[in-house]
């Protein structure tokens, strides 16, 4: 006879959500918890928004593209310095603990809300769970180095993306009983909205063609805050990429930089708004070639098969590049011309899709869930 709901005790997960990319791991997770729920898994969650980032692109339709509900608790911790953020989330987020305690933290990616939860959870002996753990770049300058490493130092339970993930929190001290390589969250959601993807409307306005134009996108502070490093960067890729047009979907803080220093781009560079994520992986998946120092993007194209290159000295992602279509510049914008060289003479890799990022992670998740003592 099948066991119903009501004779089990219902296990209560915090979904913790700070920023976009958040949001986007999260989509599958809370659509797998739903399905299990319906068919008498006792899992609930409450999804928890930090209110660190605030994007307009996310307001309303970001929410009903990704099927995310309202989330039950917003924080509306705004913007601030990295220590102004994480004590008002820890603030935040032990508040909501005391009023309700749940069987479980699940926190996801490296933003300070993740670290930030993961250590409220703790202290008030609240079991943690890491979607994304055992991520590594080694570069101690990104702010989201440090956040993956002390809330993994923290965690009880790890949901991996890569083998190269297990082994670093092996190398921590990591029990294996306590790794769970689910696969790739992120992936799940691309691959369930590429039949949705919607055509932006820099399309027509730059006149693009299929296979015919690059995309760019700068965010990382190293890149864009420097304002000679972005101009730097800028003049290399214009210079080399033979006229094709360029959708570069700036961030306000990097459009602000460029609007002070009146940067002329030539006509074929279109510096854009952001863009909502049916409409960005639209652009991403009929381009040419990527250019970018999201480490996100790099996962996106790899299973979308689109040349990319990574404007960094490292990254946290590197089954990207020694299985899939990515590769690792540097800072130096000298290396741009050859990579577009080699890309506009048709000898960029081919690349292949990591294991188990095939758009069931987060099912894989539910069920590690279900058996998990909490």
């Amino acid at each position: 006879m099948k066991t119903t709901i009501k004779d089990k005790n219902i296990k209560l997960i915090d979904l913790i959500a700070g920023a976009r990319p958040n949001f986007m791991k999260i989509a599958p997770i809370i659509a797998a918890m739903e399905k299990a729920y319906s068919e008498g898994v006792p899992l609930r969650y409450r999804l928890i928004h930090t209110g660190q980032h605030y994007d307009r692109n996310m307001s309303g339709g970001f929410f009903e593209q990704l099927g995310i509900p309202d989330p039950a608790i917003n924080l509306e911790v705004g913007s601030g310095t990295q220590a102004e953020q994480t004590a008002g989330i820890m603030l935040g987020y032990e508040r909501v603990l005391r009023d309700k305690m749940s069987n479980l933290c699940m926190v996801v990616g490296d933003v300070t809300s993740t670290m930030a939860c993961a250590i409220s959870a703790q202290k008030l002996h609240v079991p943690v769970a890491h979607v994304e753990g055992g991520i590594r770049s080694d570069d101690w300058t990104m702010p989201e180095e440090i956040n993956r490493r002390v809330t993994d130092s923290i965690t009880n339970f790890f949901f991996t993306t890569s083998e190269t993930a297990n082994e670093n929190l092996r190398q921590i001290g990591v029990s294996d009983e306590n790794i769970f390589f689910v696969g790739n969250t992120m992936i799940d959601t691309l691959l369930k909205n590429i039949p949705h993807l919607q055509k932006p409307k820099i399309w027509d306005k730059a006149g693009l063609d299929q296979d015919n134009y690059m995309v760019l996108t700068l965010h990382r502070p190293a890149n864009v805050d420097e304002e000679d490093k972005l101009l730097e960067f800028l003049r290399a890729i214009v210079a080399h990429a033979r006229g094709l047009p360029i959708i570069f979907p700036a961030h306000p803080r990097t459009a602000k930089i460029l609007s002070n220093h009146s940067y002329s781009p030539p006509p074929f560079l279109f510096i854009c708004e952001p863009m909502s994520y049916l409409e960005f992986n639209y652009l991403v998946k009929y381009a040419k070639g990527v250019l970018t120092d999201s480490g996100g993007i790099t996962e996106e194209t790899t299973v979308m098969g689109v040349p990319c290159m990574t404007l960094r000295d490292s990254t946290e992602r590197p089954e990207t590049v020694t299985m899939g279509t990515n590769q690792l510049l540097g800072s130096d914008p000298e290396a741009i011309a050859p990579a577009l060289e080699k890309l506009f003479s048709g000898k960029w890799k081919k690349g292949a899709v990591p294991q188990l990022w095939d758009g069931k992670a987060a099912v894989r998740i539910v069920s590690c869930l279900d058996q998990l003592d909490i």
